[in-house]
């Protein structure tokens, strides 16, 4: 048997956006519900919230819901994280969570907003846990809370069913994600033992998709390997931009220091000398650093003034 990778915008959707006892289910397992919150009934809504401004920006996630007590819920599935994510959540839920009520409405009926967002890149790096939770808290007091935003960021490459002792079904929903993609033919025991787990796993089956739908899910794959390719390479290019820049700055201020310094003791004739033949060899040094980072050698001419020649040939 062949099978779609459950993370593409096409299957997610299929599988989360078709199924509200497949959301459910995930949501119960991934949300941070007490044993008398969990959702009992889904009733989907449109996944675009359109503004009644039309030049208010347009927010859309990947599924949104809500329960019979008015919580909702929105889910995205988020290939590739930028610093710029944190506030595409929060705007999407901020903008769910004040659109409960027309003018005149009382401020208690409004229900939490929880986002839950599964990132397929690691974005805290220094932080050993996956799991991610962030609300409104007393800064001093943190078991003082102020209900309403629930914001939840799953970061799945540091998921290992293996290390983690949470929920059964907080296990089995992680694994199928992580775990089932194009190369998979023969599924987990323990993912197929479970009838919800079991049926979201069918739903990927590649002969349940049209040739259409098989040619937009290769066209995903491609547009999220370009996409990639552009944010790192910018990342590069901001860093080397940054590093030219501030050993210019530097090498400035630094030759400005030193003149000072010199004139003040009464050295300006042999700082000058020293200065010659230092910016030189500094120049050189710089240079040479800066090819080990694959800065282009017209930027490194641009910082050093070094003929390109010469520091083609360092």
């Amino acid at each position: 048997m062949k099978y779609l990778n459950p993370r593409a915008d096409l299957t997610f959707k299929r599988v989360f956006g078709e199924h509200p006892d497949l959301v459910m289910s995930l949501l119960n397992a991934l949300l941070p519900l007490a044993a008398n919150q969990e959702i009992t009934d889904i009733e989907y809504l449109p996944s675009e919230m359109v503004p009644e401004n039309p030049l208010r920006k347009n927010s859309i996630v990947d599924v949104r819901c809500k329960d019979k007590q008015g919580r909702q819920f929105l889910v995205e599935m988020q290939m590739i994280w930028s610093p710029e994510f944190r506030q595409r959540v929060l705007f999407n839920a901020s903008k769910a969570y004040v659109r409960q009520i027309n003018i005149g409405e009382e401020y208690e009926l409004l229900q939490p907003v929880y986002s839950l967002n599964l990132v397929n890149e690691i974005f805290e790096p220094e932080l050993e846990g996956y799991y991610h939770h962030y609300q409104m808290i007393h800064v001093e007091n943190t078991d003082k809370v102020i209900e309403g935003l629930q914001l939840i960021f799953v970061e799945l490459p540091k998921f290992t069913p293996h290390t983690f002792s949470e929920k059964k079904m907080q296990v089995l929903w992680l694994r199928y994600l992580t775990e089932i993609n194009e190369h998979t033919r023969e599924v987990p025991e323990e993912l197929m033992a479970n009838p919800e787990v079991k049926k979201a796993v069918d739903a990927l089956e590649v002969s349940a998709f049209t040739d259409a739908q098989l040619a937009g899910y290769e066209k995903f794959w491609d547009i999220i390997s370009v996409e990639k390719t552009l944010y790192n390479s910018a990342i590069r290019r901001g860093m080397a931009e940054g590093l030219a820049e501030g050993l210019a700055e530097g090498m400035e201020k630094g030759l400005e220091k030193g003149m000072a310094e010199g004139m003040e003791k009464g050295l300006a004739e042999g700082l000058a000398e020293g200065l010659a033949e230092g910016r030189q060899e500094r120049n050189i040094e710089n240079a040479r650093t800066m090819k080990s980072l694959n800065i282009s050698s017209e930027v490194i001419h641009q910082v050093t003034g070094l003929p390109l020649k010469d520091i083609e040939e360092l």
